[in-house]
């Protein structure tokens, strides 16, 4: 029921209460019909159902299998090796989702433990978990309101929503009916659960409690929503289906044919797990873990904390970043950016609570560092009467503390006071000889405030507040030359308001009166000293950053609680729509069903005055039509949406904490810039993540293939058992980990995301990965036949190759594209460590210590030549795909990145 737009006393009727509370008893009873005043959720999954989820993966349970296997046939290091990984990737897993299910509890803590509510009129403190539809609740500066209320009285109100609507100015309060139908931020009659009471004093009739209450619908929405897995599980998961079925597959047929050619059945059956550990990647799901660990520790340095380590590779795919405007995209500093006094406008520099800036006259095309456009304020009468009228009539303050500014108070207020220290115009001092001598607050029905004061000329009355009510108490108005009557400049000046506010500025008008007698009335005779226009304006950096993502396939879309003009303001601002392009208001959007929204979806830049349902249709809209959606925010209205989102990115700084416990990404800077920086990463660390996988799969395909042509020759094995896990182990080891220490390619920022459907294997990977694993087998089988009459020594030199040979396509896939030779040689350093182990352990197994144990024989300084030069042509092949390729691309290449098609 929409109380908002009935009358105190219809909705004391409907509720069956009366301004003085219910009685004990009937809320008593209330209270056992209804439930508590709690949020809940669903059931939670105990932290044994957890752990034993993450062995429900189809590579998980093909390497239990190898090592249960290995282990029976007598390779117990083998089948620890592998466990070992297992169990490591399982509770890495179960942790991240045992922390990921706090978001209730969260949102939980920022309800109030108790309330004060009226009951039979007496005032009472009472748990807020035991109130009831009915109750009336008082309200007090500082309280947190326990459940959502029709405000009965108010006093001055003012409530902080930010938590709740995104806006971060106090918003005023009142007990009139709302007529027409508004979004949340609007019902200025409502007060509701988890905001914050600033100022004033007021009275409220509770219309909902617990999951009923506005609270308690985004507590809902976040039990609701189904977590998303990630591109990159959804990945590894298809890749290990596909090893999974081709390993069997080849183990099968490779050791039915050894049998038939008079193998016994034991050997090939020790032989054939030899092939099918060799065959499957076990070390993949730790290089990858390892790989997305190092990411995060790259990431925070550049200021995002990650809480889920597969979100770090999502950002890479990600097509789509939905941003709220406040904070992320702006300074979250209330600034005074215009004035206009005297018939003039006049612009003013500067960002933020530092009081530094100039002041300059922005007519006639100047521009603020135009020397003669620079106004002197001390030269400037009027300019200075409503600086100081700002000043005076302002309950905040500005001070310096570890040499950093701060202000106290309301932001608007704030922002003139910052505004005047920028002209020398200092509170403090300002105060010290203008003393306040009496008051009339602000409130919302009177939308105005004024103070009077004791000033060397005498008593004065400073007017702050909108400007059609400021005006309606001016007779005249100031300029330059002296006072002059009010009478139709009125108009005029009212336009000019209307102007700075269909521009995103947030208005207030200025004016003063000289009191004759402490009786003076103050209801009119004032005398019109200006307005003043101030935004929360954009991050310098964030115009940079929403051009990157522009320039790298990202669309940028920004839903904002702020109103439709200030949204459009800032977007603006910031590059991100034209003059003509359309905004869409949460109400709009609300007229619309999904299928018309569905077809302007990819049209929409920018949403204002949104609530969380809405967040949740735009993200909705965006993935079915194929989008990876990142969504930023701080309040618990973004709560849902963060969790929604593929990714969502919570604000460290601001940020609720419901807002962290349902995202998969901490800003510790609250920076746009840095989700873009973590973007970069994401697609680094996926280009790594494929580039050892493309490495490690040529070699699998070797080691296959070797065995299998020499199989169907009637040929002795070159590769023994012990020695194809040797291959295994040095090659899968530490060189694909290395590999993901590679920093981003150049351009890297230049390229469309790739699509989520693409898997990590493509037909690209397959092609190289087997042109790669066909010319190892044939380097291999060449210099086996060669050398087969001595077949010890044939075996050492196959064995050996394979090993060289991986270690120069390790090279080749230290870029996907680039040459290596237009790399930084040492840009990786790990990567030639890796190298250099991995040959010193071969040499240990070829002479002694461990020669009699992997079966070898010492090679000869001319055995080593030819394993060189045959290896080498590994990187001479893979030098030569990527020349061939950048020729067939480079016709095609464009510098800025185009969108790819994402619908279906």
């Amino acid at each position: 029921m929409d109380f908002y737009r009935e009358d105190v006393d219809q909705v004391l009727r409907d509720l069956g209460t009366t301004e003085s509370g219910l009685e004990s008893d009937e809320a008593l009873r209330r209270l056992k019909r209804d439930g508590p005043n709690e949020l809940v959720g669903k059931k939670a999954t105990t932290p044994l159902e957890l752990l034993l989820n993450q062995f429900k993966n189809f590579l998980i349970i093909i390497l239990l299998a190898a090592a249960i296997v290995s282990a029976v046939v007598g390779s117990p290091t083998d089948a620890f090796v592998i466990i070992l990984i297992v169990v490591l990737a399982a509770l890495l897993g179960f942790f991240q989702e045992h922390r990921a299910g706090k978001d209730i509890e969260a949102l939980k803590q920022m309800t109030a433990p108790t309330a004060m509510v009226l009951r039979g009129g007496v005032e009472l403190e009472v748990q807020a978990r035991e109130l009831v539809v009915g109750d009336v609740l008082v309200f007090r500066s500082g309280d947190r309101v326990a459940a959502d209320c029709r405000l009965v009285e108010a006093f001055n109100l003012r409530v902080d929503e930010s938590a709740l609507t995104g806006e971060s100015v106090t918003v005023g309060k009142n007990a009139s009916v709302v007529k027409e139908k508004t979004t949340l931020g609007d019902r200025r009659n409502m007060v509701f659960m988890g905001t914050t009471v600033t100022e004033g004093r007021g009275l409220g009739v509770v219309t909902a409690v617990g999951m009923r209450s506005e609270f308690g619908e985004i507590g809902g929405m976040l039990s609701e929503i189904e977590v998303m897995r990630t591109p990159l599980q959804k990945n590894l998961d298809r890749l290990g289906r596909w090893i999974g079925i081709l390993t069997l597959l080849v183990v099968g047929i490779v050791s039915l044919l050894g049998v038939l050619r008079g193998y016994g059945w034991v050997d090939m059956f020790v032989w054939g797990v030899a092939l099918a550990v060799a065959a499957v990647p076990e070390a993949l799901p730790a290089v990858v873990t390892v790989g997305l660990a190092l990411g995060v520790r790259r990431m925070v340095k550049r200021h995002a904390l990650v809480r889920q380590l597969p979100a770090v590779e999502t950002l890479g795919a990600t097509t789509v970043i939905c941003t709220d405007k406040t904070g992320t995209l702006t300074e979250n500093k209330m600034t005074v950016r215009q004035i206009y006094a005297n018939f003039r406008r006049i612009g003013i520099t500067g960002v933020g609570y530092t009081p530094e800036g100039s002041f300059w006259y922005m007519d006639g095309g100047a521009n603020w560092d135009d020397g003669d456009a620079v106004i002197d304020v001390s030269n400037d009468n009027v300019l200075r009467s409503v600086l100081v009228t700002g000043v005076l009539c302002n309950d905040s303050s500005l001070s310096q503390v570890d040499g950093e500014w701060r202000v106290t108070g309301d932001p608007t207020e704030a922002a003139l006071v910052v505004a005047a220290a920028k002209a020398g115009l200092l509170k403090s001092e300002l105060e010290s000889s203008c003393k306040r001598v009496d008051e009339v607050p602000f409130s919302s029905e009177r939308k105005h405030m004024i103070t009077i004061h004791q000033m060397p000329e005498g008593r004065c009355a400073h007017l702050k507040g909108a400007p059609e009510v400021v005006l309606d108490k001016c007779t005249s108005y100031l300029r330059e030359s002296g006072v002059e009557g009010l009478g139709s400049r009125r108009d005029e000046m009212l336009g000019e308001a209307h102007g700075m506010a269909e521009n995103g500025l947030r208005v207030i008008a200025l004016a003063y009166k000289m009191l004759q007698d402490p009786d003076d009335d103050l209801s009119s005779g004032f005398v019109f000293a200006g307005l003043v226009g101030m935004i929360d304006p954009p991050r310098k950096e964030a115009e940079e950053a929403i051009e990157t993502c522009t320039n790298a396939g990202i669309k940028t879309v920004v839903i904002t609680g702020d109103h439709v003009s200030t949204a459009k303001a800032v977007a603006s601002e910031l590059g991100l729509v034209a003059e003509n392009e359309k905004i869409l208001s949460g109400e709009k959007l609300d007229e619309m069903n999904d299928e018309d929204f569905g077809r302007i979806v990819e049209d929409v830049k920018v949403y204002a005055r949104t609530s969380p349902h809405h967040k949740l249709r735009v993200i909705d809209a965006l993935q079915k039509r194929g989008h990876v959606v990142a969504m930023t925010g701080d309040g618990v209205n973004d709560a849902p949406a963060l969790k929604k989102a593929d990714i969502g990115v919570a604000m460290g700084i601001t940020g609720t904490d419901v807002s962290k416990e349902s995202s998969d990404m901490i800003l510790t800077d609250d920076n746009f810039a840095s989700i873009v920086a973590a973007v970069e990463e994401g697609r680094n660390i996926f280009k790594n993540i494929r580039n050892f996988i493309t490495y490690g799969l040529a070699i699998h395909i070797a080691e296959v293939l070797i065995v299998l042509a020499t199989m169907l020759a009637g040929l002795p094995l070159p590769l023994i058992a012990i020695q194809i896990l040797w291959i295994n182990l040095v090659t899968d080891g530490l060189p694909p980990l290395t590999l993901s220490l590679e920093p981003p390619d150049e351009g890297i920022m230049h390229q469309h995301p790739r699509h989520k459907s693409e898997g990590i294997i493509t037909n690209r990977v397959l092609l190289y990965s087997g042109l790669i694993g066909v010319l190892i087998t044939l380097q291999a089988l060449i210099l086996f036949l060669w050398h087969i009459s001595d077949l010890l020594r044939a075996q050492s030199i196959v064995f050996t190759l394979v090993v060289v040979s991986s270690m120069f396509n390790a090279l080749n896939w230290r870029s996907e594209k680039r040459s290596i030779f237009k790399l930084k040689p040492f840009s990786n350093p790990p990567l030639w460590y890796a190298i250099t182990a991995t040959l010193l352990l071969q040499l240990a197994v070829l002479y002694t210590p461990l020669q009699s144990a992997f079966h070898t024989t010492s090679l000869t300084s001319l055995d080593w030549v030819w394993i060189i030069l045959f290896s080498a042509t590994t990187l001479i092949a893979g030098e030569s795909m990527k020349y061939i390729e950048a020729k067939r691309e480079k016709p095609n290449k464009r510098h800025i990145a185009q969108k790819p098609s994402l619908t279906t």
